[in-house]
C-alpha cells in the first residue's frame, strides 16, 4: 500500500461563495450534481459490497421520540441532538443522532423478527450539533452494517474484514484500521481505584487521546503511582504484536485485563490470516466515542485525512437497554470523508453527460416524446427538447443544445422532408466540438437507431 494519496479536495457539499454559505445553516451542505453522482456511486458500491456478505438494508426514521431512544444514547450525545416538540403529542422529538441506537431499538422491539443472527445495513444521515470551529458537519452521511446475535471472534473479525473490503472496493489505496478492546483500558481504570466520576472523565480523555487532560484527571485523585503509570501508558501503546506483549505486562496477571487481551489477540490473528496485516494497527488505548461499546473496537484512518473515516465495534449490552439483550457488533463509514479521500477516475471534459439529446420542432412534440421513450427503454440516458428554426437552422439549434447538454449524439425528429420512420442523427459531438456539425447529420431509420442503442448499452453493461 505505497501509492501516493489523492490530492485533497473539498467536501462533497462545499459551497465557495460566501453569500451562498450565509444562506445555508452551518454544518449543512448542498451536494451539487457532479459531486452527488460520485457520492451516490460510493454509496452504491458500499451497499453492494455489504449485500454480497448477506446484509439486508434497513431504512430508519428521521425522527425519534427522545424518551424512547434515550436509553441507547449517552448524555453527552443527547446534549448534541436537535430537539423539538411534536405538535401532535407534545412529546420531544429529535433528529436521528445515531443509527446504531435506532437499530438496537428496532431489534429490541421485535420488528425484525426472532431469527438470529441478523445482518443489517443502512445508508442514512445522522444529525449532531457541533460548534462551527469543530471541523465536523452537523449532517453526517453514513453507510454502515450491524451483525446481531453472535458473540465470538469470527463475528468480530467479520465486520472488520467486511469494512476493509468495502474500503478496497471503492478504491481506497492506503489506510490503517486501529484495533483495540474497550475492556482493557476500562479494566485499568477500574483497578486503579478512581471514583466513578474520575473513571468517566478518564474514559473521555482516553477516547480523544487527550493525554494532558488524562494527566489532570489522574492527578486530581489519589491512586497509586503504578496504576497511574499503566493508565498513562495505555493510550500510547500502538503498533504490532509487541503491543500485546506489553499489555500482558501491564495486566500483571489480572484476569479482567487478560481476557480482553486474549480476545483482541485472536481477532487480530484471524484478520492477519485473511491477508489484512498491513492494514492493521493494534492500539490498547482505542476507546471509540460512544459509551455503549464494550468489546473489540476499531477506527479507520487514511493519509491526508485528520479524522477517522469510520469505525465501530462490539456493543453487547446496547440492545439490552431497550429490553432484549443481544450480542452485537458493527461499523459505520463517513461518506463525506471517503469522498474527500478516494481518488475517483478522471472524467475528461469531453465525457458525455447523456447518451442522446432528442430534439424536434414544436409541432412534432408527440413524436419527440415517443422517440425519446423508445431510446430510454434501451437503457440509454436521454433528454428531450423542442427547437425553434427551420431546415439548417433547426439542425444547428439541435447541435448547439446537444453540446450544451454534453450529449454524445443528437437525434432530430420531425425535420422537414423526413419520413415518419426516419430521424436525423449527429454522432460523436464530444469529438467534433467545432466547425459546421450540421454536415455530419445522417438520416437513419428509427428502428435501426434503437437497435444500435440497444447494442451499445449491452456492450457498456458487459464492460462494467
Amino acid at each position: 500500500m505505497s501509492s501516493a494519496p489523492p490530492k485533497p479536495r473539498p467536501s462533497s457539499g462545499q459551497v465557495s461563495l460566501s453569500r451562498e454559505r450565509s444562506l445555508v445553516p452551518v454544518g449543512m451542505s448542498t451536494i451539487l450534481p457532479h459531486a452527488a453522482k460520485q457520492v451516490r456511486r460510493l454509496e452504491e458500491q458500499l451497499l453492494a459490497q455489504v449485500n454480497r456478505w448477506g446484509y439486508d438494508e434497513i431504512i430508519l426514521p428521521t425522527f425519534e421520540y427522545l424518551d424512547v431512544l434515550a436509553p441507547g444514547l449517552e448524555p453527552e450525545l443527547i446534549d448534541h441532538c436537535y430537539q423539538f416538540v411534536d405538535r401532535t403529542t407534545g412529546r420531544t422529538l429529535l433528529l436521528r443522532p445515531d443509527a446504531t441506537a435506532q437499530i438496537a431499538r428496532t431489534v429490541a422491539m421485535g420488528l425484525t423478527g426472532s431469527t438470529l443472527p441478523l445482518r443489517l445495513s443502512y445508508r442514512t444521515s445522522v444529525f449532531r450539533y457541533e460548534t462551527e470551529h469543530a471541523g465536523r458537519g452537523r449532517e453526517i452521511f453514513q453507510v454502515g452494517a450491524e451483525l446481531i446475535g453472535l458473540d465470538d471472534i469470527t463475528s468480530d473479525s467479520e465486520v472488520i474484514d467486511l469494512m476493509i473490503e468495502c474500503l478496497q472496493t471503492i478504491g481506497l489505496q492506503s489506510f490503517k484500521v486501529s484495533l483495540g478492546h474497550v475492556g482493557f483500558i476500562k479494566g485499568l481504570l477500574l483497578r486503579s481505584g478512581l471514583s466513578a466520576q474520575g473513571q468517566k472523565l478518564a474514559e473521555q480523555a482516553a477516547a480523544r487521546k487527550d493525554l494532558p487532560r488524562l494527566e489532570e484527571v489522574l492527578a486530581s485523585e489519589r491512586i497509586s503511582k503504578t496504576a497511574a503509570r499503566a493508565i498513562r501508558e495505555a493510550p500510547e501503546l500502538y503498533g504490532q504484536e509487541e503491543v500485546l506483549a506489553r499489555g500482558r505486562v501491564l495486566a500483571a496477571g489480572d484476569p479482567a485485563l487478560l481476557a480482553p487481551l486474549e480476545r483482541l489477540t485472536q481477532v487480530y490473528q484471524l484478520l492477519c490470516a485473511a491477508g489484512h496485516k498491513d492494514s492493521l494497527l493494534l492500539d490498547l488505548g482505542e476507546f471509540r466515542g460512544f459509551d455503549y461499546y464494550d468489546g473489540v473496537v476499531f477506527d479507520v484512518f487514511a493519509e491526508g485525512m485528520g479524522a477517522e473515516l469510520g469505525g465501530g465495534g462490539r456493543y453487547d449490552h446496547l440492545i439490552g437497554r431497550f429490553g432484549r439483550p443481544l450480542p452485537s457488533t458493527g461499523f459505520a463509514l463517513d461518506v463525506d470523508r471517503l469522498f474527500r479521500t478516494v481518488a475517483f477516475p478522471e472524467e475528461g471534459s469531453a465525457a458525455a453527460r447523456v447518451d442522446y439529446l432528442v430534439a424536434a420542432p414544436g409541432q412534432a412534440s408527440r413524436r419527440l416524446t415517443a422517440v425519446a421513450a423508445q431510446l430510454r427503454r434501451t437503457g440509454a440516458r436521454v433528454v428531450q427538447q423542442t427547437m425553434q428554426g427551420r431546415d439548417a437552422g433547426l439542425v444547428a439549434a439541435a447541435v448547439t443544445a446537444g453540446l450544451a447538454q454534453q450529449a454524445a449524439s443528437v437525434v432530430l425528429v420531425g425535420a422537414p422532408g423526413m419520413g415518419s420512420g426516419d430521424v436525423l442523427v449527429i454522432e460523436s459531438l464530444a469529438v467534433h466540438r467545432s466547425g459546421n456539425l450540421s454536415r455530419l447529420a445522417k438520416q437513419v431509420g428509427l428502428a435501426d437507431l434503437v437497435a444500435a442503442a440497444r447494442r451499445a448499452q449491452r456492450k457498456t453493461g458487459e464492460r462494467s
